[in-house]
């Protein structure tokens, strides 16, 4: 079979977007309505999401704005009920949703910094590729996409987002292992620090960004769009064969 540069398309598929609102999330859904798919956004606040959703419909492409918190089980619930009611399927689901990472150290590190990290990187990542995949399962598959960071792959200033991290590439492992039997491929995106506003508290130091990108075989940090390429290529046909993989995004920082 000869290869088509067709395999990257999304033409058709309806595409899931957590933490949809901005940063690396907004530039991921709106990569995605450009290869062609529909695209639902989530977030805490719907103001942000309508003005993603607006640019989305603009561009010709389907949209819908659900505010939610995927860090409690009922607005999962909620949110894939309401995805599916509108376009009654989900091919794609981009798990990028997180919280704001704490600057303390493993040995300061307290129990709601914890359970707050955990919640939404881990537990609501978790349960609503779960959610998700029982609807893949029933339409024959499909493609989950989880943000995770360099973090997850290599011990840095955040230590409880880290373990969260690491922990959500491991959960994507068993998503992938478990699910392939259902045509469902579950792969991991792992950015290094982007200029967003969520990792403005890392960049906006002068210290912590010289020493990121002193750090950095490439010698800068990321911008949201260059997560997007990775994003669409393991949510398109063109990566049928790949599951369980994570593809670090990180300008060299984990070599």
């Amino acid at each position: 079979m000869t290869f088509s540069l067709k395999a990257f398309s999304l033409e058709g598929k309806v595409a899931l977007v957590t933490g949809g609102s901005r940063g690396i999330g907004k530039a991921i859904a709106l990569g995605l309505a450009g290869a062609g798919a529909d695209v639902a956004v989530a977030s805490r606040k719907l103001p942000d999401l309508e003005a993603v959703a607006a640019e989305i419909k603009a561009m010709g492409r389907k949209s819908l704005a659900v505010a939610a918190h995927v860090g409690r089980l009922e607005e999962i619930n909620n949110l894939v009920s309401r995805v599916h009611k509108e376009f009654g399927k989900i091919d794609i689901l981009v798990n990028n949703a997180a919280t704001n990472p704490a600057m303390e150290p493993a040995l300061d590190a307290s129990e709601r910094a914890w359970d707050s990290v955990m919640n939404l990187n881990l537990k609501g990542m978790f349960f609503l590729s779960q959610a998700v995949a029982r609807l893949m399962k029933d339409q024959g598959g499909g493609s989950i996409v989880n943000i995770a960071s360099v973090e997850g792959l290599t011990p840095g200033p955040l230590a409880v987002y880290g373990v969260s991290k690491a922990a959500a590439i491991h959960a994507t492992k068993v998503m992938a292992k478990e699910w392939a039997s259902f045509q469902i491929r579950a792969n991991v995106v792992a950015p290094g620090l982007t200029r967003t506003g969520f990792s403005e508290f890392l960049w906006g130091s002068p210290e912590i960004l010289q020493m990121a990108t002193s750090t950095t075989p490439m010698s800068r940090i990321a911008e949201p769009d260059e997560m997007v390429g990775a994003v669409v290529y393991l949510a398109s046909s063109a990566a049928s064969f790949v599951t369980g993989q994570v593809l670090a995004v990180d300008g060299g920082f984990t070599i």
